[in-house]
């Protein structure tokens, strides 16, 4: 048997049978958690969160510590329950239920965590064979679906070794591997890469990847790391104190990120615009018109600055900046120091917001 036939359509629990592609995977609709504590002052976690997931998507949910993403990541498998709102998941809603209906949902969401929660008193076969041994698969079943996930993780050589002799990247192999064992529908991940040097994080997203584009599993995740979410993500919300406050497609967060905590995320990864301090030694360097032009695809890559400075005769001068590809398309900011007659500049101005959207830097 192939590596595929582990997350074969076919193989999955019946009810994920028949699913209609055009129903999200996952819809948030104006959840709300609140958190209370005898004695304490009541803590707000979510706060109307309404969001919608599609069918095969990697979703991104990014914030600082606090912001509510894990008790909203945690809402979808129903380790979390509501205060108000829904939480719907493949169509049924998971926060409505209990019991073997709840246990049956779950059987769709596989879940991998930040410090990846192996059992330390099982191999590496057995913490995969785990969650099949709950559903009482027959034991040919069992060996034939670990063996396979074992090689699509690409472990297959560590299937008796123990989590303590194993690295930070090979542990988390072993919790993908477990996670898909029950061929879900939805796979949510939990900060999955944060305890990860970068070169395996690396490796642990490619895998992530795979698993998306090659079985058509949802994902789900939740991180601080904005280089995680321009890897693997279509799609990323961005919460704050327990709210949405941006939306989109990454592109569009990327390359024009509306509120201030987005911007933060964003120059993080993103060195386009100067740092304040950065901006400070520029002023003092050029002491002509400072501007930053914020371009798109359309026209990043056309010569557009020489071509103003030709058309205009006003001096253009590249300070700062510089161009990123995303999902397949370009985008920048550069910060332009224009010097001349006050006409020429003006004139300089008047050609770039032909083609870009002009910011023009205030002297100190």
């Amino acid at each position: 048997m192939g590596a595929t036939a582990v997350l074969d359509r076919d193989t999955a629990v019946d009810d994920l049978r028949g699913r209609d592609p055009l129903v999200p995977a996952v819809r948030f609709e104006n959840v709300s958690k609140t958190f209370r504590a005898r004695g304490k002052a009541d803590f707000v976690a979510l706060d109307d969160v309404t969001l919608t997931v599609a069918q095969g998507d990697i979703f991104g949910i990014v914030g600082y510590s606090g912001a509510g993403k894990s008790t909203l990541l945690r809402t979808v498998n129903a380790l979390e329950r509501p205060t108000s709102g829904r939480v719907v998941v493949q169509g049924a809603e998971v926060s409505a239920l209990s019991g073997p209906a709840l246990y049956r949902a779950r059987q769709q969401i596989g879940m991998i965590f930040q410090q990846f929660n192996l059992l330390g008193s099982r191999n590496v076969y057995r913490n995969i064979a785990y969650p099949l041994a709950l559903t009482k698969r027959p034991k040919e079943e069992i060996v034939d679906r670990v063996e396979e996930l074992l090689d699509f993780v690409g472990l297959t050589e560590k299937a008796l070794q123990y989590p303590a002799r194993l690295s930070g990247g090979q542990k988390q192999r072993v919790g993908i591997a477990r996670a898909l064992a029950t061929a879900p529908d939805i796979l949510i991940c939990d900060e999955a890469t944060s305890a990860l040097d970068p070169q395996t994080t690396g490796e642990v997203l490619e895998l992530l990847q795979r698993v998306n584009r090659e079985f058509g599993v949802t994902i789900l995740l939740v991180t601080h790391e904005m280089d995680v979410i321009r890897e693997i993500a279509n799609r990323v919300a961005v919460m704050e104190n327990g709210r949405v406050i941006e939306e989109g497609s990454v592109y569009d967060v990327f390359s024009a990120p509306r509120t201030s905590t987005a911007q933060r995320f964003v120059s993080s990864v993103l060195r386009h615009v100067p740092s304040p301090e950065a901006l400070d030694g520029i002023r003092r360097r050029h002491t002509g018109r400072l501007v930053q032009v914020h371009v798109a695809d359309d026209v990043s890559n056309q010569p557009f600055l020489s071509r103003t400075a030709r058309e205009t005769g006003a001096d253009v001068t590249l300070v700062h900046g510089g161009v990123d590809e995303l999902q397949g398309r370009l985008f920048g900011t550069f910060t332009v120091e224009l010097t001349g007659a006050d006409a020429q500049i003006d004139a300089a101005l008047a050609s770039l917001r032909t083609v870009a959207d002009i910011t023009e830097v205030p002297r100190a």
